[in-house]
């Protein structure tokens, strides 16, 4: 049945094109579902620390460039020390129970999530932090609810702005209403197993307005904070004991804009190295690879070449992660439940 769910999710991914606004995009999406979902908050046994930055659009004057810093970790979570026979999973020293089950409990996790992303003269700011709480449905299968408040600033720098000479005192610029700070809520579902995962989530979902300008006039703009939605889904292959495929994609939507679809084939070996591709529909290509270094770090780079018409006027975008397993006291190298 889960892979039946897994490739239902993929044919969905051929409709929707372009890219969603106002949130940053990340290739490596499957490598931090948490940016996008809080129900993964403290989905593995010890706390998950990623640092990210992405460089878009490079050699193009004002293109975004976004940071990221996220943490998440399980709370009352009993051990899980079963690794479903996947090699190089549990360092030598740490692997002497791994085909043993415990008896799966409920458990709870807690996250904080740092964002900042800057385009041009515009800056937009972000922190918050989730919750969630995963239910086993069975001994193989699991379920989590998340949800994560947060504030989102907005600002513009007017000394980098180039205006029209009969646009030099256009009160949008001056008047400082483009400097606010709003209220941000995200909620998530994701069902996963071993070698499956499904998530939903939302964001930016408490209706919000931003007022540049107010003339009591019919043509004021209004520019309203977009609702976000997420599809997501995953499934991992292990083809031999060392060799193990992984499809992926994400459907972005976010009304009036039209759907993001990226769909992610990555490839690992022995749970240490990986590399992959993805394709954004009408928007980029994407080139990928990562290492797990050992128990405590592990680093992926991802190019995105873009198949747009923009693309000729920059050099590709860059991505890089540099993840931090904090107490991971059984030395697990590879994600168990987040690959």
């Amino acid at each position: 049945m889960n892979r039946l769910l897994a490739l239902g999710f993929m044919l969905f991914a051929v409709a929707g094109s372009a890219m969603a606004q106002q949130r940053p995009q990340y290739t490596q999406y499957s490598l931090n579902n948490y940016l996008a979902n809080p129900a993964i908050t403290g989905i593995e046994d010890y706390g998950d620390l990623k640092l990210g930055t992405r460089q878009q659009w490079s050699g193009l004057e004002g293109a975004p460039q976004s940071y990221y810093a996220t943490l998440h970790m399980p709370i009352h979570k009993s051990s899980s020390s079963y690794n479903g026979g996947r090699t190089g999973n549990v360092a030598k020293e740490a692997s002497t129970k791994q085909n043993v089950y415990r008896r799966v409990r409920p458990h709870h996790g807690l996250g904080l999530m740092a964002m900042s992303t800057e385009t041009g003269p515009l800056k937009r700011g972000s922190i918050s932090a989730s919750y969630a709480y995963h239910q086993p449905l069975s001994r193989t299968l699991r379920i989590a609810a998340g949800v994560q408040p947060g504030l989102i600033q907005y600002s513009l720098d007017p000394a980098r702005v180039k205006l029209a000479k009969n646009s030099i005192n256009d009160p949008a610029i001056y008047d400082g209403r483009a400097n606010e700070t709003k209220f941000d809520l995200s909620l998530g579902l994701w069902l996963y197993s071993r070698n499956f995962y499904a998530g939903v989530s939302g964001a930016q979902l408490v209706p919000s307005k931003r007022k540049f300008v107010e003339a009591n006039t019919p043509d004021d703009n209004d520019g309203s904070l977009q609702q976000h939605y997420f599809l997501t889904s995953g499934y991992r292959f292990d083809v031999s004991p060392y060799i193990s495929v992984v499809p992926s994609m994400m459907v972005k939507m976010a009304q009036p804009s039209p759907a993001s679809v990226d769909a992610t084939v990555k490839v690992l070996y022995a749970n240490r190295l990986w590399a992959g591709v993805t394709y954004r529909h009408e928007e980029s290509v994407a080139a990928m690879a990562g290492i797990n270094i050992n128990h405590l770090f592990d680093l992926a780079y991802s190019y995105d070449a873009s198949t747009s018409p923009l693309g000729q006027a920059n050099a590709g975008s860059h991505e890089v992660v540099l993840g931090f397993k904090l107490r991971n006291t059984r030395k697990v190298i590879c994600p168990e439940w987040a690959w």
